[in-house]
């Protein structure tokens, strides 16, 4: 029996975001952290010299590499094994499921810790490890929180961003059964305690991969916890799950995405961690793990790398668009229902998953450009967005009214004589229906205008008419 690991239960956009405006706990959470990730990003950069110009060669990069993404990624290959490791070409997350079952089976691995990666929850692996009796940890703070909570990151940097600490100190004390108070540092403490017991226990360490270079085969892992570098070399086996955008070319090319990744993250000049992996350990090294493997996975991608989607691929992960979000910052990111949340969310969840399931995810911005000044690599999130929205009518998923709405309006744009007659036909409407000088209502599929802001109503002489008598000029 295939179990459909794709499928999860979330909510509609729509419905999950009103429930989560509702929440208390959550609008406190929210407000906490995504102020001041968002603050430490704008000081970061407006620190650092020639942000902007940095930022561009980011892009340039990983456009170059897209553009050459086989050649790279074949000797990213050559470069691994060169070194000992062993690559594995996954096309789906099926594929790479199987491939870690199937190193599991054959090297007998029992426990395995896991540091952070939204690679491994785009393809539901710890479902997958746990149905065959596999013991698995989660070895980084936020999403230890939320293995124990049972529940999915809603950050891609601060996976459990909407529980407040007092929550954490809750659920830690319930589960643990140890007395916890509600300080970080001692709650970072106890989390520690009993993490460092399962390193010394795990047969094998899954990481994910922030950056993978091919010149020299390093996958590289970023981190601000000590737990990325302990998973990739304690366990005897390390498995790192990379998609296929996460290559760049050489080492000389890494600085340039270090400098911007921890900026853009959390406001740091650098992260805490930065580790260089080339290989499994050699013979005279003794410490590292005996086997190192290389997953590469495609989920997609490749699919994405020759649309008009492309762009989305240049994506780091650094979580700067959510921060900057207006939206995201207001119903945080299980509201979006993916992997993947926020505006880049918005972009990835439909294309990873499928557009008709979320359909309310490319409406989920108010294109105001935060996301794209925040990001970067200068990713033009609302263009995807709106590229996204074509999709969804050119599909037809959108409503039939709303479709109506639209090309009726297209048609009054482009035929001024139409235009004048519906505009003054729209404000006698208007003014019908207001109340006083404000229209507080309206109907139908356009009511949610009115829902939280009232309209001013229109004035019963046009500028045009006003300007025509002023002026005697003709339209």
């Amino acid at each position: 029996m295939t179990t459909d690991y794709k499928k999860q239960p979330h909510h509609e956009f729509l419905s999950a975001s009103q429930e989560a405006l509702g929440k208390a706990s959550l609008q406190i959470a929210l407000s906490r952290l995504t102020d001041t990730l968002a603050a430490g990003n704008r000081s970061a950069f407006s620190a650092l010299p020639d942000s902007d110009l940095l930022r561009e060669k980011a892009r340039s990069i990983k456009d170059h590499t897209l553009a050459s993404l086989d050649t790279y990624l074949e000797q990213l290959s050559d470069s691994v094994i060169s070194k000992g490791g062993q690559v594995h070409w996954a096309k789906d997350a099926q594929d790479v499921r199987n491939i870690i079952l199937d190193i599991a089976q054959k090297k007998q691995v029992q426990r395995i810790v896991k540091s952070k990666s939204m690679t491994t929850e785009e393809i539901h692996l710890n479902d997958a490890l746990e149905n065959a009796n596999l013991e698995v940890i989660e070895t980084d703070f936020g999403e230890y929180i939320l293995q124990l909570a049972k529940e999915r990151p809603s950050h891609l940097v601060a996976p459990a961003v909407h529980k407040t600490r007092e929550e954490i100190a809750d659920l830690l004390e319930s589960e643990l059964k140890i007395p916890v108070t509600p300080e970080p540092e001692a709650m970072a403490k106890l989390a520690r305690n009993q993490l460092r017991k399962q390193f010394q226990k795990a047969d094998m360490g899954i990481t994910g991969v922030n950056f993978a270079v091919a010149e020299t085969g390093t996958i590289v892992l970023v981190s601000n916890e000590g737990n990325a570098r302990l998973t990739a070399t304690i366990p005897r086996i390390h498995v790192a799950v990379m998609g296929i955008e996460k290559v760049i070319p050489a080492l000389k090319d890494l600085p340039v995405f270090i400098k911007l990744l921890a900026r853009a993250a959390t406001g740091q000049k650098i992260s805490v961690y930065t580790s260089l992996v080339t290989g499994p350990r050699r013979t005279e090294e003794h410490v590292g793990p005996q086997e190192f493997h290389l997953v590469i996975m495609d989920n997609g991608r490749t699919d994405i790398l020759g649309s008009p989607m492309r762009e989305s691929l240049f994506c780091i992960r650094c979580g700067a668009c959510l921060n900057a979000c207006p939206i995201y910052r207001n119903v945080g990111g299980h509201a979006y229902g993916g992997t993947y949340s926020g505006p880049i969310g918005a972009v990835l969840t439909p294309l990873y998953d499928n557009l008709e399931d979320h359909h309310h995810l490319p409406h989920a911005s108010s294109l105001c450009g935060s996301c794209q000044a925040a990001c970067p690599v200068k990713i033009a999130i609302p263009e995807l967005l709106v590229r996204l929205r074509a999709s969804l009518n050119r599909q037809k998923l959108t409503p039939f009214v709303e479709r109506l709405i639209y090309q009726t309006w297209a048609h009054t744009m482009v035929r001024p004589g139409l235009y004048r007659l519906a505009s003054s036909f729209a404000g006698w409407l208007m003014r019908l229906g207001a109340s006083g000088n404000w229209l507080t209502k309206m109907p139908g599929p356009i009511k949610g205008w009115t829902q939280t802001r009232d309209f001013r109503t229109p004035p019963k002489q046009s500028f045009r008419n006003w300007w025509k008598k002023q002026k005697n000029i003709r339209f």
